[in-house]
């Protein structure tokens, strides 16, 4: 009799915990629920998966595998939400891959392990230069003469070296934001009153243009429009949050500055 044939299939815990790997990547990359419920499905079916139902939340995330008779639930914790464009890239190529046999669980758990640092992102100091030249750029499309418009590029071009610096020491998301705010309009209306700019208000306001929270606000506008409102109202209060934090630090420049109407 010749020996019998090893199971190699991989557990319904380890598919279950592999695809909520995944999952809490994309989520924490700025992915949208759709794009994350998506990533999620194709990992779990790629590795074997019958039955997948997942529920998204704004800090957790839960998902029931089922493979034959067996069925399994497990929740994983989701960190800060960032964005993170090439990591969400690489995460649906790497479940492209999984959902076409190319890769099994293990394969896949190492991926997953080592696509956060092989995906590394621009140098700091060009993101912070990029930045300040987007801010500069919004600011002449709002109205910011010339003589204001290079203070902003100088303060938001800091704003950014200085958000990066809180972010990375892991500074509360909204302190990080108020005292961002409070720099980068603050120096901005004194380069634009030094150099002499008429525009010294809208200066200050188009300095903090890189602490508006786009690609979360489109976020939560589209998981409430596809059927998830308690992950997209979680994402519109971290949004309103953010605006009012904001605001708050442009009034303690202008108070600086005795600007305040």
């Amino acid at each position: 009799m010749g020996a019998p044939a090893v199971d190699t299939r991989p557990s319904v815990e380890d598919v279950a915990m592999v695809a909520l790997d995944a999952g809490r990547l994309a989520l924490e990359a700025g992915a949208s629920g759709r794009t994350v419920a998506e990533l999620v499905e194709r990992t779990a079916r790629g590795l074997g998966a019958e039955r997948v139902d997942l529920r998204i939340g704004y800090a957790s995330l839960a998902v029931t595998i089922g493979i034959g008779g067996d069925g399994i639930t497990r929740m994983r914790r989701v960190g800060p939400h960032g964005v993170n464009q090439r990591l969400d890239a690489a995460l649906r190529a790497l479940a492209a891959r999984v959902s076409r046999g190319e890769l099994d669980h293990a394969a896949t758990r190492v991926a997953l392990e080592r696509l956060p640092r092989d995906t590394p992102g621009q140098p700091a100091w060009f993101v912070a230069a990029a930045v300040g030249l987007a801010c500069a750029a919004f600011g002449r499309l709002l109205g910011v003469d010339w003589h204001g418009s290079v203070p902003v590029f100088l303060a938001s071009t800091l704003g950014q070296a200085l958000r990066g610096f809180l972010l990375a020491r892991r500074a509360n998301v909204f302190l990080a934001v108020n005292v961002v705010a409070f720099s980068s309009s603050l120096l901005a209306g004194l380069g634009a009153r030094w150099a002499g700019s008429d525009t010294m208000d809208g200066a200050m306001i188009a300095a903090v243009l890189l602490l508006v929270p786009g690609v979360p606000a489109l976020n939560a506008l589209n998981d409430i429009l596809e059927g998830r409102p308690t992950l997209g109202s979680a994402r519109a209060v971290f949004v309103v949050v953010v605006l009012i934090f904001v605001t708050v630090g442009i009034g303690l420049g202008k108070t600086f500055l005795g600007e305040a109407r």
